[in-house]
């Protein structure tokens, strides 16, 4: 039997096995959200509550951190505009982690609304800019009088996923037993159970 082919309708998530450096860290990027949004997906409010140890991280407040994360990064740092409406109404003022903490308060509908939505946006401002350029070109965020690339906020995005990856890999299996790298061939994303 022969595995689906990389990025076919099975496999979305699938990087091309050759290509482009926009169509290998675009790529790698999808594949990571791809892979947190199996991760977290199809879970009530006890399963996205869920905690290991004594951590206070959970899959929805891993989901809504990776929402404003998605948004400042993509639509901030990058295109120079302000973090989109949804998140008006938000603490950061009086709590420097208000998603976390409001995550816990927030139904799974509204949980996954919010970072699909974000991801939604994300990548249509990277296209966006991708048509005017390459990798290289700056973006709005600077530092120290030097603007980034878009190469560089991608690949901090991808680091950021990594990071939580192996956070929702030790929450899922704590909450149902659920491991592994990928989705299934053919999964999609569902709101709750």
């Amino acid at each position: 039997m022969n595995d689906p082919l990389p990025g076919s309708e099975e496999t979305p998530w699938e990087p091309p096995l050759a290509g482009t450096e926009v169509e290998q860290v675009i790529g790698a990027l999808d594949r990571l959200r791809w892979t947190f949004r199996w991760k977290t997906d199809g879970l009530y409010a006890v399963g996205l509550g869920q905690r290991v140890g004594a951590s206070s991280l959970t899959l929805g407040r891993l989901l809504k951190h990776l929402a404003v994360v998605e948004d400042h990064t993509f639509q901030v740092k990058v295109a120079g505009a302000p973090m989109p409406p949804v998140w008006d109404d938000n603490g950061w003022d009086d709590d420097d982690d208000w998603e976390h903490t409001s995550a816990d308060a927030d139904d799974p509908a509204t949980l996954y609304a919010f970072w699909d939505s974000a991801v939604e946006r994300s990548r249509a401002s990277v296209a966006e800019v991708l048509a005017s350029g390459g990798l290289d070109q700056e973006v709005h965020v600077s530092a120290h009088g030097q603007h980034a690339s878009l190469r560089r906020l991608l690949l901090d995005t991808i680091e950021e996923y990594g990071r939580h990856l192996g956070h929702a890999d030790l929450l899922r299996e704590a909450v149902d037993g659920r491991t592994g790298e990928d989705p299934p061939p053919g999964w999609r994303p569902t709101a709750t159970g």
